[in-house]
């Protein structure tokens, strides 16, 4: 039997996305997500919003492309693989975390709701930032026709 390594999460990001250049020159983007999670209070019984925040690397052009489009606050949906790492800090101590890798990253809502107007975007794991960069960002549905 096969494993299964698979993510799928939904949610708005915390901060503008971050991008760095491997020495080889490969683009690396670091998004940080922040996704709600339905959870009953104990004492009051009252249904509340718990946040979970999660760490995403996109890797290549599809990083460039989150970068130029991407800002605080932007929901998307992003599908991906978990990753472990571990290392040992600068003190001695071994240091460990669990990231997404991010295979796709599809931008939703409006390009208003960080700069501008227009329809969600798919993003490809090998589109080029320059097919992204002629994508037709105006027009488009409204927030309301969106059925999620």
């Amino acid at each position: 039997m096969a494993n299964i390594n698979r993510v799928v999460l939904v949610g708005n990001l915390t901060r503008d996305p971050e991008l760095r250049h491997t020495p080889s020159g490969t683009a690396v983007c670091k998004l940080r997500l922040a996704v709600n999670t339905r959870q009953k209070d104990g004492q009051t019984g009252e249904w509340g919003d718990k946040p979970n925040y999660f760490d995403v690397t996109v890797w290549g052009n599809q990083g460039e492309s989150c970068s130029q489009y991407l800002s605080k606050g932007r929901p998307v949906a992003v599908d991906g693989r978990l990753d472990w790492r571990e290392w040992e800090a600068q003190d001695g101590t071994k240091r460990q975390a669990v990231e997404i890798i991010a295979d796709t990253v599809q931008f939703l809502g409006s390009r208003g709701d960080s700069e501008g107007g227009g329809q969600p975007q798919f993003v490809p794991a090998g589109a080029t930032a320059e097919s992204n960069a002629n994508a037709d960002f105006g027009g488009g549905a409204a927030d309301d026709d969106i059925p999620f």
